[in-house]
């Protein structure tokens, strides 16, 4: 019974760690959207911007172009995974590393989504250009981005992590 407990006690703290995700990323949109207008552009460094984009496709703008469909495709997308990944924690809730990284992308994941609902598409404002990366991306600019995929990547690679440490271990 006490492991019972201790699972459901963890699942809470992962949960309130992708709703800490999901209200740091809505705040920092909501800042953007009331401080920049669309295309707008304000130099931080001579290597990154803040600026205000929409994102009506996925990741590097895949299906942007799109009739529309994908606007609820990407929300059942991100509903469905929401389940998965409630469902993971539950089940691994031992597995720390794991969870954290699972955690993450449901946060992400959640807040992208709410964009979707609310807007029709996903605020990015995080902008990156190196000219190293002219001859990936147009100009040295890496495409924009927000907090919520920031936390999608760095879930991302702990998921990485903990299989080469559980592979390790094998």
């Amino acid at each position: 019974m006490a492991t019972k407990r201790a699972a459901g006690a963890s699942l809470w703290l992962w949960l309130g760690l992708a709703a800490l995700i999901v209200v740091a990323d809505q705040f920092t949109k909501t800042l953007v959207l009331q401080n920049f207008q669309l295309g707008d552009s304000r130099h931080v460094t001579d290597w990154f911007n803040l600026v205000r984009v929409h994102n009506s496709g996925a990741a590097f703008s895949f299906l942007a172009g799109a009739s529309g469909w994908q606007r609820w495709f990407f929300v059942g997308l991100g509903a469905v995974a929401s389940v998965v990944i409630v469902w993971l924690l539950r089940r691994h809730a031992d597995q720390t590393l794991f969870c954290l990284a699972i955690s993450l992308i449901l946060g992400g994941a959640l807040g992208n989504v709410l964009d979707r609902l609310m807007h029709g598409y996903v605020v990015d404002f995080l902008q990156f250009h190196w000219g190293f990366l002219a001859p990936l991306f147009a100009g040295g600019y890496f495409p924009s981005f927000n907090l919520a995929d920031c936390a999608i990547t760095a879930g991302a690679i702990g998921l990485i992590l903990d299989e080469l440490r559980r592979v390790r271990k094998g």
